[in-house]
């Protein structure tokens, strides 16, 4: 498979194109299989509500902040987790974070109360913080500047895929074992999908590589090609001026604004995942399989868009007008459904276009932090952005809750979703130029959509 379209590539750059689509090959296959396993791990609670709220009385309120704090947990490990990735390297660090949060995961199944179940989702967070920024900054060990906003774009189809498959696989497995051994459908939905992960830090152990540098699979020269290109481009962001402390990041306007667009449309994607299965459930569909199937829709649309629109952001050499629109299409998506909420079509096809406004800007928007900092700063300001964001993750699907709970209606969560990605639009508008540059032609040369090239 391609994944690096050879028209990015001039004639004199044939042997780069082969070496890093040779490494595209090797990590991005297996790299997407761990992101959709986390992904499952962190919303299949959606779907486990619809059992377990009536086993052991958990209410709206209840499952909300247990949902989202999640992310209390994972924000606070967030930024030490990354920089211990780079110092103790990729394999041992992200092996680490899989194996505990795969166990933490599939205890969840022994979940009987609101209190446990808050516990657990809290040291799932801990257990798990670091995996997302870990891997985007893993994929800088390897990529240069020019090519890791395709690299990224084809990560990201693990949100999408997470959401295509996530429901059909969770209804059928808590329709199909339900009863199995005593456990409820939900219980068995939890070790199904937590051991995944547990196996999946095993072989990433064996697995990979925690730099070019230590790749056998690459021979003498290509390992030359690849570390001299990171080492100069590194050189390069210095000489320019480009932050590689941690204190840089911090100190960085732009990364604290992305980090707001972040938090916005992550706080909607999750928020959308965490309560999708109970929404469409209201919308009068009981039977768990079809539920799944039909919370699948948005999210299929969600992978179309992310090409769509990552093609277009390519061509155009351009990321801020980009996913602002993403944003404020994604708030008019949430709005059509609670305004239609009666009506499960239109309502249906609100949803869609929410979900994909927030995963096409969120792929978009992930192309820019790469482009302004480097070493210790690129590992904090990722982490800092993926802290933030995920801030979002837990504050919405509390809201959501909070607000069904009170007034017996999903609509007004939605609104308040809508309004947030509104304003992570309105500030991704308001950036200031990186380094002067209106665009990112001066930064990557012109390409196709990655992922369209990938499918």
């Amino acid at each position: 498979m391609i994944y690096l379209p050879r028209s990015n590539f001039t004639a004199e750059q044939e042997p780069e194109w082969r070496v890093y689509n040779k490494i595209a090959a090797r990590l991005l296959p297996f790299l997407l299989v761990l992101y959709v396993i986390s992904f499952l791990d962190r919303v299949n609670v959606g779907f486990a509500k619809l059992q377990m709220s009536v086993d052991i009385g958990l209410s709206d309120a209840a499952f909300g902040f247990g949902a989202g704090v999640f992310f209390l947990g994972y924000c606070v490990c967030e930024i030490p987790s990354n920089l211990a990735l780079q110092r103790f390297g990729a394999k041992i660090w992200i092996a680490r974070i899989m194996i505990v949060w795969g166990l933490i995961s599939a205890s969840l199944m022994f979940v009987q109360t609101e209190k446990q179940f808050y516990i657990l989702r809290f040291l799932l967070g801990i257990a798990e913080a670091g995996f997302y920024p870990g891997i985007i900054l893993y994929l800088t060990y390897w990529f240069p500047a020019r090519l890791r906003s395709q690299i990224c774009a084809i990560f990201f189809l693990g949100i999408a895929f997470s959401g295509v498959i996530g429901g059909p696989l969770s209804g059928w497995i808590m329709h199909t074992f339900s009863g199995l051994y005593g456990l409820h459908g939900w219980q068995w939905l939890f070790l199904v999908e937590g051991l995944p992960a547990t196996l999946g830090g095993i072989v990433a152990f064996f697995y990979l590589e925690d730099g070019p540098a230590k790749a056998k699979w690459l021979d003498d020269g290509e390992r030359r090609m690849v570390v001299d290109a990171l080492v100069a481009e590194d050189l390069q962001k210095k000489a320019a001026g480009y932050g590689h402390r941690f204190l840089d990041a911090i100190k960085d306007v732009n990364v604290w604004l992305l980090a707001i667009t972040n938090f916005s449309l992550l706080g909607g994607t999750y928020g959308l995942s965490f309560w999708l299965p109970q929404i469409v459930k209201d919308l009068g569909v009981n039977n768990l399989l079809v539920n799944g199937l039909l919370t699948a829709i948005p999210f299929t649309c969600g992978s179309v868009a992310m090409v769509v629109i990552g093609k277009s952001s390519d061509r155009h050499h351009e990321r801020k007008w980009h996913t602002a629109v993403c944003a404020f299409v994604g708030a008019a998506g949430l709005v059509l459904s609670g305004v239609f909420g009666h009506n499960p079509y239109v309502s249906l096809f609100g949803l869609s276009v929410a979900v994909s406004g927030a995963l096409a800007g969120l792929a978009v928007m992930w192309a820019l932090p790469g482009t302004i900092l480097t070493g210790a700063a690129a590992a904090a300001g990722i982490a800092l952005m993926a802290t933030i964001g995920n801030l979002g993750g837990y504050t919405m699907p509390f809201i959501i809750g909070w607000v069904k709970q009170l007034t017996q209606q999903v609509e007004f969560g939605l609104y308040a979703m809508a309004a947030m990605m509104v304003i992570g639009g309105l500030v991704m508008l308001v950036i200031p130029k990186l380094r002067g540059r209106t665009s990112v032609a001066a930064v990557e040369p012109a390409r196709s959509s990655p992922v369209a090239s990938a499918l």
